[in-house]
């Protein structure tokens, strides 16, 4: 009992900290001074180079076939879609409310679970929806007249992350449960490489710069790539199995908290009264949204 015991608080450490670290994403974007795209660029290419040195020491096989292999150059698009959007959003809004509105994505996920896989949805998600669209008037729709259109903007691609994240983590979920799937290590380095690729592209499409001007733009951007890209995320995935669903969700609301805390504290974000109620709501919601909604 004392060793499960231990082992359960190992995870549960595990995980608070993986979150704590991936909370920090949004703060070495704003910090980089790069355009946010490129921004996406080196932080999916120094985290893949991570990836794909662990992936090399345990001696995973990269190539499972034509196939998964262009599902995952698909899955690489569509989160080139989503770092460019949520990374654009970042520098409009805020880490804050950037990261906040990108967890939308489990009101969509279920969305889909209801419409596409017939799943029946339990009372606790129903309030989390109305619940959700009260935090979002609090941070947004009472003064939404009063917002430049930079912005308005930002809100909006705050949206277009949250659809485009779902979609990512469908379409991964998917390639993950494919027969002879590559293990989750390779699978998150070569979509890292992918991103990078698509990015780039988007990059020189918009003419922004690939020089990194200063050492502070440098040590953002592999804290960016390495913490959160790579570390981060290779500690969460290795523990939300040994964490219950609800739990595991309530653990990871750090992230957008942490981000909005971090928003007020580095970059003196002015902040109202309903404004910090609304996030906490919608947080609230989210975690309902996560936390067996659908049976």
């Amino acid at each position: 009992m004392k060793t499960s015991s231990r082992l359960k608080n190992t995870a549960l450490t595990n995980l608070v900290f993986g979150a704590i670290l991936i909370s920090f994403s949004p703060v070495f974007v704003k910090l980089a001074h790069v355009g946010p795209t490129i921004a996406g660029v080196y932080r999916m290419l120094f985290g893949g180079i991570v990836l794909a040195i662990i992936a090399i020491i345990r001696r995973d096989k990269f190539w499972s076939g034509r196939k998964p292999f262009l599902w995952t150059c698909l899955i690489g698009l569509i989160f080139a879609l989503d770092l460019t959007a949520w990374h654009r959003c970042i520098h409009y809004i805020g880490p804050g409310l950037s990261t906040l509105l990108g967890n939308f994505q489990v009101f969509i996920l279920t969305g889909f679970g209801v419409l596409v896989l017939k799943e029946k949805l339990t009372r606790q998600f129903l309030f989390a929806v109305p619940l959700a669209m009260a935090g979002l008037i609090l941070i947004f729709g009472w003064r939404w007249q009063q917002f430049d259109v930079d912005y308005k903007i930002g809100f909006i691609l705050g949206i277009i992350t949250a659809i485009s994240y779902a979609i990512f983590t469908l379409a991964l979920r998917y390639l993950q449960s494919r027969e002879n799937s590559l293990s989750p290590i390779v699978n998150l380095t070569i979509i890292s490489f992918i991103t990078t690729i698509f990015m780039a592209i988007f990059s020189l499409a918009q003419s922004e710069s690939f020089i990194i001007p200063d050492w502070q733009s440098w040590g953002s951007l592999i804290g960016l790539g390495i913490v959160c890209q790579a570390v981060a995320w290779l500690i969460i995935a290795r523990t939300l199995p040994k964490i219950k669903a609800s739990l595991a969700g309530l653990i990871l609301l750090l992230q957008p908290t942490l981000a909005f805390v971090w928003d007020i504290l580095f970059f003196d974000r002015p902040t109202t009264g309903l404004e910090i109620l609304g996030a906490l709501i919608a947080l609230a919601a989210i975690y309902l949204g996560s936390s067996n909604n659908t049976q």
